[in-house]
């Protein structure tokens, strides 16, 4: 099965990276679906991703707003790697894995001008740096038919080039593509230097339909160290000009006629080379002699504008990977020293809770020893919790859908939380529906959920007069919503801070709080297809409402029936 995935690349989700490796994947906003979008214009069973023999097919599942590739609508269309997907606001990046078996450098030859193997000649030279604007120059010597080829060429270059990809291999192996129509090349490989060793190697090579993918590529090392050394593009030839030319050489066997090589030269460095040729079996050459030319100067100006191209698109790649890399880094510290921070003062506060316990055993007073050991409980529960979060933030998982009942996790999150609230003063009550249906959800998730909303709140009525929480449960029949509101009467959420509310590490309650907490609240309730919302006055409270679809055994099943239902329509 091919090796695949999805990276939301625009909406909420961005930067989440599903992996693909089932015969049917769904796509949507539901639950049960195997990539869940939380988009609200996505429709609840949106699309599909079918595995044919040529890869997956996506397929729209008459979704209300339509599915789009690469901007345009589609029904049903084959994907091909670095295809953008459109599902309501969300663009998603697809990705296949086309690594080719063996490295590039076992697909080409190096030839050795010493030892006689390479017969190639220079025939025709170009200064790259004094063209500018190369593809200019290349257009106005040609017809405008072809003229209007070559520039819409350097324009899908130009795009390639820009173009979001996994992987740099990619980019470069669509641009050669490319190349080898443009310039009607047989065959073609790019050498990039390597980032970390600044060594230039090959890196890619591709070749035309009809031409033997078997036989490794001849590339003559002597001009490939001309063109990096020199900084020119030249074209060549082995047979045609040389009057060094044997038919019995290996060269000739090779079948090689002629090549261009250009340099890949970015802002400031010379960062590879492009190589192609054209074939020409040794039977048909000794038979019918050479054929015309197919390469010309006009023809090299193209391919240095196109090398110019690809230069740009390792450079911005190069780019990219050290701003991650810097990222990683410095989200990286931050966590660690956000969580050293906290879990520091949780072991102050076990180890003044020790204090107390080892003075009230050495002079027998029990009291201390209670006290003490109540300090300690509460710090363990405090890093339990901070655990807790941090391995549910950290996985990317499925819920655990089970009957279970709204109003029984609701009411054992109050009786857990009853005694904190009472040492703070605070008055916990709970409302609960009585018309509330069985559903299927994760009861232990929704449980961590809703803890850390009451949890919140409790800490903010802690020096409140007359503090007062209020845990409801709601089920809308009309919109089959179930919800779970979180109300309280304390000083409210500023209107500047309300937008940060969930980003990880973000806390109002100072060096008391982790910032994991609503975070991990928001995860959950997107595993679930939901959402919570806030609404919130300075002075006047804050409600958090926790909402999620409805989710039966019999909407399971009624999904996956038409889900099942794939139509055999044609591929666009």
């Amino acid at each position: 099965m091919p090796s695949a995935s999805l990276l939301v690349i625009q909406g909420a989700d961005r930067g989440t990276r599903c992996a693909i490796d089932q015969p049917q994947v769904r796509i949507g906003r539901g639950a049960q679906n195997d990539v869940r979008i939380l988009d609200t214009e996505v429709s609840r069973r949106h699309a599909t991703l079918v595995l044919g023999e040529e890869g997956y097919s996506l397929k729209d599942e008459n979704s209300s707003n339509g599915t789009f590739v690469n901007g345009k609508p589609t029904r049903l269309h084959l994907l091909r790697n670095g295809d953008q997907i459109q599902v309501g606001r969300t663009i998603l990046l697809y990705s296949r894995d086309s690594r080719e078996a063996s490295p590039a450098a076992d697909k080409i030859s190096l030839l050795d001008d010493q030892t006689g193997e390479d017969r190639s000649q220079i025939v025709g030279s170009l200064d790259s740096q004094a063209g500018v604007d190369l593809a200019r120059q290349a257009t106005s010597r040609v017809p405008p038919d072809l003229a209007d080829s070559w520039l819409h060429t350097l324009y899908k270059i130009s795009e390639e080039a820009v173009h979001p990809s996994v992987s740099i291999d990619n980019s470069l192996k669509r641009i050669l593509d490319l190349t080898l129509d443009a310039v009607a090349a047989d065959r073609g490989c790019m050498l990039v230097a390597d980032s970390r060793t600044d060594q230039i190697e090959p890196r890619i090579v591709s070749h035309r339909k009809g031409v033997n993918v078997g036989e490794r590529m001849p590339i003559s090392s002597s001009i490939v160290e001309y063109v990096i050394n020199q900084g020119n593009a030249v074209r060549t030839s082995d047979a045609r000009h040389d009057e060094r030319f044997d038919p019995g050489q290996s060269i000739l066997q090779a079948g090689i006629r002629e090549a261009m090589c250009v340099p890949m030269h970015g802002r400031y460095e010379m960062l590879g080379v492009i190589y192609v040729d054209t074939t020409i079996p040794s039977e048909q050459f000794l038979e019918a002699g050479p054929p015309p030319s197919r390469f010309n100067d006009e023809l090299l100006s193209l391919l240095l504008a196109i090398g110019r191209q690809s230069a740009m698109a390792v450079e911005n790649n190069r780019y990219q990977e050290a701003l991650l890399t810097a990222e990683r880094l410095a989200a990286v510290g931050q966590t660690i020293a956000t969580l050293s921070h906290h879990i520091k003062n949780i072991l102050q506060g076990v180890r003044g809770g020790s204090y107390y316990v080892e003075q009230g055993l050495e002079t027998g007073d029990t009291e201390l020893v209670r006290k003490g050991w109540g300090i300690v409980e509460r710090n363990q529960d405090r890093i339990f919790n901070l655990v807790t979060d941090m391995l549910s933030f950290s996985k990317e998982r499925q819920p655990d859908l089970q009957p279970a009942d709204v109003n029984q996790v609701v009411g054992d999150v109050c009786d857990l939380m009853q005694v904190r609230a009472e040492e703070h003063g605070v008055t916990l009550e709970r409302q609960l529906s009585s018309d509330i249906p069985e559903s299927l959800f994760d009861a232990d998730g929704m449980h961590r959920a809703v803890l850390n909303i009451v949890t919140n709140a409790i800490d903010v009525l802690e020096e409140a007069r007359d503090g007062r929480i209020v845990v409801e449960t709601h089920y809308d029949s009309d919109e089959e919503q179930l919800s779970i509101d979180v109300r309280d009467n304390g000083p409210g959420i500023p209107a500047d801070e309300l937008p940060r509310l969930f980003s990880l590490f973000e806390s109002t309650k100072g060096a008391r709080g982790t910032g994991l907490g609503l975070a991990v609240s928001r995860k959950i309730l997107r595993e679930h297809g939901g959402e919570i919302t806030v609404e919130s006055q300075p002075g006047e409270g804050t409600t958090f409402c926790l909402s999620w679809p409805l989710l039966t055994e019999e909407r399971i099943r009624a999904d996956s029936a038409e889900y099942d239902t794939i139509t055999d329509e044609p591929v666009v």
